[in-house]
Formats: structure tokens, sequence, C-alpha cells
């Protein structure tokens, strides 16, 4: 696999942009700066992200979720090395 990370990404399976190989290594999001682990769905171009708004559910069962407008920087997440012994 190649290190090179989609323009958008989404975790919700039902999406085009969803990638489950690749969200299985794990993907880290930076916005503005900023560590987010909360990321539904990103687009570096458009420079957006969409977050769940708290605890909140649509009629589908479904977060509902916000877009924020700002830098976005995905990246690969770094495995931990297997400790020997």
């Amino acid at each position: 696999m190649t290190d090179a990370l989609p323009d958008r990404l989404s975790v919700d399976p039902k999406s085009p942009y969803h990638d489950a190989d690749l969200l299985a290594r794990g993907v880290g999001i930076r916005f503005n700066g900023e560590e987010r682990t909360t990321v539904e769905e990103y687009c570096v171009s458009e420079g957006w992200i969409r977050v769940a708004a708290g605890k909140s559910l649509d009629r589908r069962g479904q977060p509902i979720t916000l877009k924020i407008k700002g830098e976005v920087v995905p990246y690969l997440l770094e495995k931990a090395a297997p400790e020997p012994g």
C-alpha cells in the first residue's frame, strides 16, 4: 500500500468515500494545527471536516454532524512496534 491519503475520506460505510482498509491502518487528522479524534469525514481540497454534534442522532440513528472549515492535514498513524520478549 502507498502512504498517499485520498482527498476525501469518510468513516460511514454507506458513503462512496469510505475505505475500510485505509481506516483499519489508522488515519489521524490535524485541523487548524490541532489534533482531532472525532472526525466523521474530511475533504482536504475543500478544507472542511465533519464532526458529531454532541450525542444527537437523526431519525435514522446516525449522528448529527457539523461541517467546520479550516486547514485539514490527514496522516497515517504510526503503529507501535511489538515489544521483544
